[in-house]
Formats: structure tokens, sequence, C-alpha cells
């Protein structure tokens, strides 16, 4: 097995055991890189002088005798929100791609090279955020490793398929409505959208500050776990506890309707692997993804109202008309989705008393080709962009835990939400991997050859 096909966890204790070095690790995942990035353009800024003089300090601890920390030499990339030290944040965009670098790196990112892990670069994304697909107007669109032909879903798609190609082991990602989870169903890895407020977004750029989340991308739920230990500040995933069956329920209704057959197949293999035999409702789900488009549309266009005024031609044309409509609403909207949105937390509260896990189906499909504009959902065909996010957008409303675990099954990735109450990050990480100890979700570098 190639050093770009093994898990974080294996490539730090390869370095830590001295059988290879940091720097032979890193050239391994620059070389992979260099030769397949053209085809999918994950990468929008590459740091590889930078990982240089990390993988470099990390073999000198290592012979002086000093741990350099349970990420020895793991290469790492980050979306394009995230602060990187000599960069321009430019979330995206072309407003802000000749803004002043910045002078620290974000601190998520601080936290995974005190831990050891090496900075490959910055990654695609949709602009600002805003969007499902990561089909940049300014950067062009991110390919999916599975099928060159089709989307890799967003708005973090470059940090899902820089993981699902062998870029790296570990990414980081943002997700407000589904921005982490949509792009890791479509490229079959394990995405991790934690309790909000879990882990610190200082030094990211923001899209909608009472729904973003930041967290890791991986392929092993061993990956993600330690990604995220690292990340948090609570050691909450020490103690692993058992599922209990009868807590386990898949979510219907709105989360069930105009599911296509792959979809449903995949979240009935993991209700079974979990032994789960019972529906719950979510009740008005359908209300809460209404209330987080308005929410989100509002705050992402009272963010972005100046240079909207001054600059609109400079943004992507998909995203340009969805921030002026949601700078536009009037505030009884917003103070209405907001009443309904602690209606709606008070429910999930509830539903929780009886259930530790709640499973839903990560996309309404599988990945859809690139510039595809419409897909069928329940017999209606609706917009690609805006509608990949369905089910997701209703859980980040309220800011819940979820995984999205890549389902084994014939023909393209498919994602399940594995979905806890807030702060039950244990109880989610426990059912992703009694899972995958199963065989019945698993993520594998893919053959680009």
């Amino acid at each position: 097995m190639s050093l770009t096909s093994k898990t974080a966890i294996e490539i730090a204790g390869m370095v830590r055991g001295h059988e290879v070095s940091a720097r032979d690790v890193l050239e391994a995942h620059i070389a992979r890189i260099e030769r397949f990035d053209g085809r999918l353009n994950c990468f929008t800024d590459k740091t590889f002088a930078r990982a240089r003089t990390e993988a470099a300090a990390v073999d000198i601890k290592l012979a002086a005798g000093i741990d350099p920390g349970p990420l020895a030499g793991v290469p790492v990339a980050v979306k394009n929100l995230f602060d990187v030290a000599g960069l321009a944040t430019r979330a995206g965009s072309k407003i802000y791609r000749y803004a002043p670098p910045a002078s620290h790196d974000a601190a998520c990112l601080q936290k995974l090279i005190a831990a050891g892990a090496v900075l490959l670069g910055a990654l695609n994304m949709d602009e600002f955020a805003f969007g499902f697909v990561t089909e940049n107007a300014h950067d062009g669109p991110t390919r999916n490793p599975h099928d060159v032909a089709r989307i890799a879903g967003g708005s973090s798609g470059g940090s899902a398929a820089s993981v699902a190609a062998g870029f790296a082991p570990i990414t980081l990602g943002s997700d407000t409505n589904g921005s982490i989870r949509v792009p890791a169903a479509l490229c079959g890895i394990f995405g991790l959208k934690p309790t909000y407020g879990r882990i610190d977004r200082t030094g990211t750029f923001p899209f909608v500050d009472s729904f973003d989340h930041v967290g890791p991308f991986a392929r092993s739920t061993a990956d993600l776990a330690l990604a995220y230990k690292i990340l948090q500040t609570n050691d909450d995933l020490a103690i692993v506890p058992e599922i209990d069956p009868a807590r386990v329920a898949v979510l219907g209704d709105w989360f069930a309707d105009g599911v296509i057959a792959e979809m449903a197949e995949a979240v009935a293999i993991v209700a079974r692997g979990l032994g789960a035999t019972k529906t719950a409702i979510m009740p008005e789900a359908s209300r809460a993804r209404a209330a987080a488009f308005c929410i989100s549309a509002f705050e992402g266009g009272q963010l972005h109202k100046q240079n909207l005024r001054t600059r609109p031609q400079d943004y992507d044309p998909a995203t340009r008309p969805r921030l002026l409509a949601g700078a536009l609403q009037p505030a009884e909207t917003i103070l209405q989705a907001q009443r309904f949105r602690a209606w709606f937390q008070a429910q999930a509260k509830m539903l929780f008393k009886e259930f530790d896990i709640l499973l839903a189906p990560a996309t309404p499909c599988v990945a859809p080709l690139i510039g595809q504009k419409t897909m069928m959902v329940g017999g209606l065909e609706i917009p690609v962009r805006p509608n990949l996010g369905l089910y997701t957008q209703p859980i980040s409303f309220i800011g819940l835990p979820v995984i999205s675990v890549p389902v084994v099954a014939d023909g393209l990735p498919r994602g399940v939400q594995i979905i806890g109450a807030a702060g039950r990050e244990d109880l989610v990480f426990a059912a992703a991997a009694k899972l995958e100890a199963a065989g019945l979700v698993a993520s594998e570098t893919v053959d680009l050859i």
C-alpha cells in the first residue's frame, strides 16, 4: 500500500516509529497532487515550501527524541476560507483574491500543526460557502475522483475530493447548511459536522454566524475521531458507549419523501447494521429547511451588502442574486424564522429523549454531472445547486452533531447521516465505528490511474 493510501493514524505511527520520514511522506503526497490535481482541481493555493519546512521540523524533533504529536508528519489541507499565514483568505471569491494575506493561521489549523501535521495548501469551494456543488465561477469546478464528469459536492468540495483522491488523509471544511456532509457523501468519505460551537471558528471567513460549523474529513472513523479530539477542547470520546438498537431510528416524512432507490437502500443498510427497526418523525422539518434558507440568505446578504452595492460584477453569477434576495428580506420574516427555530429545537430535544441516534440520507441523489442544472426528487424536477442540502439543512439549523458515513454499495458513492443530540459526538462516533467494523461503511483512496 502506498503512503498516499494510508490513514493519518498509520502515517503518524510510521513516522513516530522511524519507519519513514515526514519528508518522504510529504513528497509522496506532493507527487500525487502534482500528477492528478490538474484533473480534479482541488487546490487553489499550494504551500509546499511551508510543508517541507514543517516536515523537516517533525524529523528534527524525532531525531532529538521529542514526540512531535499524534499527527506526526501527516499532510493536511484546508478549505480556502480558513486563514493561512501568508495567503489571502479568498473564501472562494474574486473580491478577496488579492486581499492582504493573513498574519496567522486559523485556530483550527494551529491545533493541527501543533499536533505535528504539515500543511499542503488551501482548497476550492463554492463562493462564500453559498452552494452545494463547488462549481466556482472564478476557480473552476472541483471534480469527483470517482467520476470526473461529476461534481464533488460543496461547498467544501475541494476538501472532500482531496481526501478521496489520496491528496491528504485529513482536511478541514465548513458546514452551514450541509457543506461538509454533502461533499463527504458524494465523494465517498467520512465527514463530521460537530455540535454548533464545539470547534473554534476563529480565523475563518463567516457565512452565517448562527449556523457556521467547522469540521474534518477523513477516510476512517478513527482518523475523524483523532482530528476531532485535537480540534475541540472537551475529551468526550475516551469511553465509547454501546449503541442500544431500541434507541436508534430512521427519520421518516421529509427525510424519506422522494428519496431515490439508491439512497433508500443506503439508509436501510445502516439501519440494519445498527439494529434499528423504528421510524421517527422530526416535525415540520420542511419548514425548518425553509427557515434555514431565510436566515442563511439574510445573514449572508447583510454581510456582503457593501460589496453587493459597489462590486456586484465581481460575484459569482450563481451567488449574487441569492445574496441580494436575502439582504432584501423584511425583518419580520427573519423574526418569524428565528421564533420557529426555537420551537423546532425544542421538538428535537423531545425526540432525543426517546432516541440516541437518528438516521437520514445525506443527499437526495448520487453526484450529479458537472453543469447539471436540475434533478428529479419525488417526481419533481428541481434545481441542483440549492437542493442537494434537502436533508442536511434542518439538522444544521439547530446545531446537532452529525457524521456522514460512506455506505458500501455498488455504483457511485452515497452517504447517510448519523445524527445525535447536541453534545453527543460520542454516540455518533460509536455508531459510525460499529458500522465500519462490520464492513458496512468504508472509504478507500480512489485509483486515479
